[in-house]
């Protein structure tokens, strides 16, 4: 008996957003007196990094520095309409929708550096490094929270954008069926090394190589830790996780809380080499495409590949258990002596 080893692959595509209702995103943008801009949104940051991919969207619009954006997620009561985070739709739909909001904004923005330039706002432009000036000129300009204490106190202006990404409905061709579901598809193919002990059925996932091709990779940093974590969690689909037996009895057969539920610890954490592809999506904010749910799948099938070119057995139920492959090695064996 040994340890055997095996080498899997497994290739998925994924869309963003859906085509529920138009799909819509809202979002505004506004100055603060003191020159901060303000993005208030009712979509909710899970945790992927919504707000500061948010944040990078309105910094870039708008020219002035990251650290002048605030971003306000409220709530579902007092924020502008989302439809919600799902369907990998965040960065796409809101990203959007901010971009028009701060987009809106900028022109308020640079009108009231004008007028207090005495210059036409179409001879302005942003430094990025928080100054209106003049194009050309490195002397005539106005600092940001100039800008925003002339409008509030000197102009009586609201330095605003509105925002909202709506993607048109599409119905089916009653004939074909053919329709336009989701906004772009966003690609990805994961590598898995594994090493079975044939004599046990454990599966250990020792390496894993996942190239995704998102669109543009906004925050490449962010992109990378929402690929590894889903691989984690595609690797705790794959090897642990299962829905409870007995169903609707959950409470009398399965794990009622997290000290009972089973998942991969550190230990059992592979080496991850993630690379990114960059096809620019003519729809997406700065050529973004989804990226969030699609990063638990392909890992997957990928150790299923795996396990199977290492021990010849295909395992078709999650998890991937040891009785599973220990039962899966009995009828090979069988088959043979057959």
């Amino acid at each position: 008996m040994a340890l055997r080893h095996g080498r899997g692959y497994a290739a998925v595509n994924y869309p963003t957003g859906m085509n529920l209702g138009g799909d819509p995103s809202q979002a505004l943008v506004h100055a603060t007196t003191m020159g901060g801009f303000v993005v208030t949104l009712s979509s909710v940051d899970l945790g992927q990094g919504l707000r500061t991919v948010i944040a990078q969207c309105a910094a870039e619009t708008l020219g002035i520095p990251i650290e002048n954006i605030i971003v306000d997620t409220a709530d579902t009561d007092t924020g502008p309409h989302c439809m919600g985070t799902f369907a990998s739709r965040g960065t796409h739909r809101v990203g959007n929708a901010v971009i028009m909001a701060a987009r809106e904004a900028r022109e308020v923005m640079l009108q009231v550096a004008a007028d207090e330039l005495e210059v036409d706002a179409e001879d302005l432009e942003t430094d990025g490094t928080g100054f209106v000036r003049l194009k050309g000129s490195s002397e005539k300009k106005i600092h940001i929270s100039d800008v925003a204490l002339a409008a509030h106190f000197r102009q009586g202006r609201t330095i605003s954008g509105r925002g909202i990404y709506l993607k048109e409905p599409s119905s089916p061709v009653p004939e074909t069926g053919e329709m336009d579901p989701d906004s772009c598809q966003a690609h990805a193919c994961t590598v898995a090394e594994v090493a079975v002990d044939d004599e046990t059925g454990v599966i250990e996932v020792l390496r894993l190589y996942n190239t995704y091709e998102i669109g543009r990779a906004l925050n490449p940093a962010l992109a990378t830790q929402q690929v590894e974590g889903g691989a984690w969690m595609g690797l705790s689909h794959a090897l642990f996780e299962s829905t409870e037996p007995y169903y609707p009895h959950s409470r009398e057969h399965g794990p009622v809380d997290f000290t009972e539920y089973l998942m991969p610890g550190p230990a059992d954490i592979p080496a991850q080499t993630s690379l990114f592809l960059e096809r620019p999506a003519g729809n997406g904010p700065f050529g973004a495409k989804g990226i969030g749910e699609m990063t638990a799948n392909a890992p997957i099938p990928a150790i299923a590949n795996a396990v199977y070119d290492a021990v010849g057995v295909r395992l078709t139920s999650m998890p991937f258990t040891p009785e599973k492959v220990l039962r899966g090695l009995d009828e090979l064996r069988a088959g043979r002596a057959g």
